[in-house]
């Protein structure tokens, strides 16, 4: 079969800070391709609308897949997938990725018939059986993690071997698109894959049955080695877990000479246990780290259920600075949040050397809050469920929130993007343009383009044609079998499992 994968456009947020090839959707190409399919890729995020719709008419594949990560992308791959199918009645069409797999039954609602199944779980492991399917060797019904209008297969399994297939990078061919930050270009990588925490803000562990999966330091070596950019993101949700795995995948690098400059994500006690790790890492071109505080104070941290305390994030933040390593950190804004709270949080980030970044407390689907959230929400338009929009009753009016929290985001931006800044990265980004790479240029003159109260307000103001269904209501602790019923993998399924 010729197969179209598509990535939908960016968010608000990666319109500026960052742009990352999709790692996701690249698995599941690979096993299409390794399946004997003729695939190609599309991301919206570095290519224009008219390329999708050009590539439909005139290549006019007969499955399209469409890659849903992100709530706030939901209109889009619906308009998209319904856009095709009056194209091409005939194209079989499958929406998966992270949010797609707790929305399913609502995607394929609101699609009328131009969604034939949601893929709920990891993708690249059913995505060949769904195309025999497509071709009429198997019931759609009967597949593990498939969903259907006419009904759904058992739920879907974990990935037995993550170590069987590479991401078919190749298929991508504006890949100096990519970046994050001044690590321009940025290719992405995984090492491991779950995390066995269960913060009530996060979906990844109720995605993945705190599962915690590791690639063997081999074959997490050989895919990097096969990396040409010079700078890599790794995507772990937490990265370094297991102290010795990451030890054993930094041999293997030294092995084989790789040398490359890197980008994770990992927790405050994380850090503090593998001091040694991160101290070997940083010898291999680890240069930037995100930390995921979330709260500055321990009844906030206590209320995300971070499970460190804040004398862990200070040390953590401490040692970090010590192994030079440049640190950025997120606080959660909550509706709640006055003038006052801003204005606190402004002069801590100001006080502090590491990045520090904002986010607004969001119930998404797959997480405790949106269940137990008591709050009704005062939106149910998909487009704003972004972490830059407020979802939920502001204790100030709704424009004035929205000035605050610009008017923090715009403080902690000159921080780092101001005068001073641009001339302390001036060497970077000359060397940058001598290479023909803009994207962090143009990064470091976009954030008042993007950013105003006067856009997010006017967000609220706009039609919407796809609304989210509410979920059920929670009053106070989630039962067992209410918490069960947020699983896309259920505990205890996962090969290589690991727990805090």
């Amino acid at each position: 079969m010729r197969v179209l994968l598509v990535h939908p456009s960016p968010l608000l947020f990666s319109e500026i800070y960052l742009r990352l090839e999709p790692l996701g959707l690249e698995l599941v190409a690979a096993a299409l391709q390794q399946a004997g399919h003729e695939v190609r890729l599309i991301d919206l995020q570095a290519s224009s609308p008219d390329h999708y719709r050009d590539s439909v008419r005139t290549w006019r594949p007969d499955a399209l897949g469409f890659s849903l990560n992100y709530l706030a992308n939901v209109p889009e791959v619906i308009d998209l997938a319904i856009e095709a199918k009056e194209e091409l009645p005939d194209c079989h069409v499958m929406v998966g990725g992270h949010s797609a797999s707790f929305v399913a039954a609502e995607l394929l609602a609101h699609a009328r018939g131009a969604i034939d199944c949601v893929v709920r779980g990891e993708g690249e492991g059913v995505a060949p059986t769904v195309l025999e399917a497509f071709a009429g060797s198997a019931n759609l019904d009967t597949i593990p993690g498939v969903v259907t209008a006419n009904g759904e297969g058992p739920p879907p399994a974990l990935i037995a071997n993550l170590n069987r297939l590479h991401p078919a990078r190749g298929l991508l061919s504006q890949r100096k698109r990519y970046f994050i930050g001044e690590l321009d270009p940025c290719a992405s990588i995984e090492f491991t894959r779950g995390c066995p925490w269960d913060c009530v803000f996060c979906s990844a562990w109720t995605f993945y049955g705190r599962s915690y999966r590791m690639l063997t330091p081999e074959a997490a070596a050989e895919d990097l080695a096969s990396i040409a950019e010079p700078n890599v993101f790794i995507v772990d949700d937490v990265a370094f877990i297991r102290g010795e795995h990451g030890m054993a995948i930094a041999d293997e690098i030294d092995r084989r000479k790789v040398r490359k400059r890197y980008y994770l994500e990992t927790r405050a006690d994380v850090l503090l246990r593998n001091r040694e790790v991160f101290q070997r890492w940083v010898k291999l071109g680890l240069r930037y780290m995100f930390l995921g505080i979330e709260a500055m104070d321990e009844e906030g941290l206590k209320l995300h259920r971070k499970r460190v305390h804040q004398g862990q994030n200070d040390q953590a933040l401490a040692l970090a600075r010590e192994l030079g390593i440049v640190t950025a950190v997120n606080i959660i804004a909550d509706p709640d949040w006055d003038e006052r709270r801003f204005e606190i949080v402004r002069q801590w980030a100001i006080s502090v050397p590491e990045i520090v970044n904002l986010t607004i407390n969001t119930p998404y689907p797959g997480t405790e809050i949106w269940l137990t959230e008591s709050r009704n929400f005062t939106s149910r338009d998909y487009r704003l469920f972004d972490v830059q929009h407020a979802v939920l009753p502001t204790k100030m009016p709704l424009r004035r929130f929205y000035e605050e929290f610009v008017r923090t985001q715009e403080v902690l931006s000159r921080k780092h993007l101001g005068l001073q800044a641009l001339w302390d990265v001036a060497g970077i980004a000359f060397s940058l343009l001598a290479r023909g790479q803009t994207n962090f240029i143009r990064m470091l003159w976009k954030f008042n383009k993007i950013y105003s109260p006067e856009r997010l307000y006017a967000d609220h103001q706009r039609p919407v044609r796809y609304e989210m269904s509410l979920p059920r209501t929670t009053a106070g602790t989630m039962t067992s079998a209410e918490r069960s019923q947020l699983y896309i993998h259920h505990p205890g399924t996962a090969h290589g499992e690991a727990h805090p």
